[in-house]
């Protein structure tokens, strides 16, 4: 089966001679950890994104083109040293990445992170992705006018259709395998074998929340409470809330009646919002909301339900410890409140992620955090920041997991 080269651009191309060309030793020698050939190469990748042409268009390629300046890398690559002369790292050797299709940019935090520590990789493109993918595929063809060699004889990026035959010549090749998606697609690629040093790294279905402290909204300034639901709605409506990170249930937490106040005026300001961005839902979504809002009222699980026009829903639900982690559409937010933080520790689960917070002290939230005993949430976030990502995700260290340590101990 022949693939379809993506990056770098090329004639299409099947997975064994694929795998030839970016077995042999680049031009200037393997790649190293933090490889000057490599950030080079990401650091112009990443003034490309953040041209103002391509992140008018697409917002979110802003936070990849920030993620990877020189002075980001630089940071990420400190936290690798550990001042052990006795302990050297290096790259693993030959990564295979499968991202989702759902989020179009996932694959390239990924892939760069991999590649800033000195690995090959192979990346497979879901030929659904589009849009954000595309811009991002263009720009690393046009970073390439000024790359190093090794950069195209090691960095490889390819769409093909879902063939398990394919996939399998790469994950047999592999020195670690990411896999993205869905616990069924996770569950399916893992059939594939791995060589018998080779591990899996995978990012399988997760839920994230949001939580709203109601002292923490009285004592917000008018402005404050406006960049607090201009944050929401990005963490929400990008991928069309369908991230892992993006939030999936609301909690306020403190006073019943001081909440419903604050309820309102939160639903207002993200009204505003959604206008000032002309966010449009097509009727194909605007049907799903309904499906899904309603079947949560029918199982009991939602009290009640409003519709503000189609591009927000809300439902209060029965019980505080009965979440809805499932995507129900985008703009659609389960709500409930909560007498006391500590009050949530019941309803997370480990496949719970990412808790974006406002009105909140960091104190209160180790607090939580140290309750929860790695029970679940990965990452705690302030409003506007769930979808930025980092090098640490799911739990993982990621710079660590794309590398393996020698130590010489003579």
């Amino acid at each position: 089966m022949k693939l379809r080269q993506r990056f770098p651009a090329g004639a299409d191309i099947e997975a064994d001679a694929l795998l030839a060309e970016i077995s042999a030793e680049p031009e200037g020698g393997p790649l190293k950890v933090g490889d000057e050939r490599i950030i080079s190469f990401l650091t112009s990748f990443a003034r490309k994104l953040l041209a103002p042409a391509v992140a008018r268009r697409f917002p979110e390629l802003a936070s990849l083109g920030f993620f990877l300046r020189k002075a980001e890398i630089a940071k990420a690559l400190a936290r690798l040293s550990d001042g052990d002369a006795s302990t050297l790292r290096f790259a693993r050797g030959l990564v295979f990445h499968i991202p989702p299709a759902n989020v179009d940019t996932i694959f390239v935090y990924s892939w760069a992170l991999s590649a800033l520590a000195g690995n090959r990789n192979v990346v497979r493109i879901s030929p659904r992705s589009a849009g954000a993918a595309e811009a991002v595929v263009d720009a690393l063809n046009e970073a390439l006018a000024d790359a190093h060699p090794a950069v195209v004889q090691t960095q490889r990026m390819v769409t093909y259709d879902r063939n398990d035959a394919v996939t399998a010549t790469f994950s047999a090749a592999a020195d670690l395998r990411v896999i993205w998606g869905g616990d069924r697609s996770v569950n399916e690629v893992r059939k594939l074998p791995l060589a018998p040093h080779a591990r899996d790294l995978t990012f399988p279905d997760r839920a994230s929340f949001a939580v709203i402290s109601v002292d923490g909204w009285e004592a917000a300034s008018a402005e404050a409470r406006k960049e607090a639901a201009v944050g929401f709605y990005n963490d929400s409506y990008w991928f069309d809330q369908a991230a892992c990170s993006s939030p999936r249930v609301l909690f306020w937490v403190g006073d019943a009646e001081k909440a419903e106040a604050g309820r309102d005026e939160f639903r207002r300001l993200l009204g505003e919002v959604l206008v000032a961005r002309g966010e449009v839902i097509d009727p194909a979504m605007a049907v799903q909301k309904r499906v899904s809002t309603y079947g949560a009222a029918a199982d009991g699980v939602a009290t009640s339900i409003r519709f503000d026009g189609n591009a927000l829903a809300t439902l209060e639900l029965a019980e505080p410890t009965t979440l809805v982690r499932e995507w129900l559409g985008t703009g659609t937010f389960p709500q409930v409140t909560l007498d006391r933080l500590a009050d949530l520790v019941p309803a997370i689960e480990r496949k719970d992620q990412t808790l974006s917070v406002f009105g909140f002290s960091r104190d209160e939230l180790i607090g939580l955090v140290n309750t929860l005993a790695g029970r679940g949430i990965d990452r705690v976030v302030p409003f506007g920041s769930a979808l930025t990502f980092s090098a640490i995700w799911d739990g993982f260290d990621l710079l660590h997991e794309f590398t393996r340590l020698t130590t010489v101990s003579v």
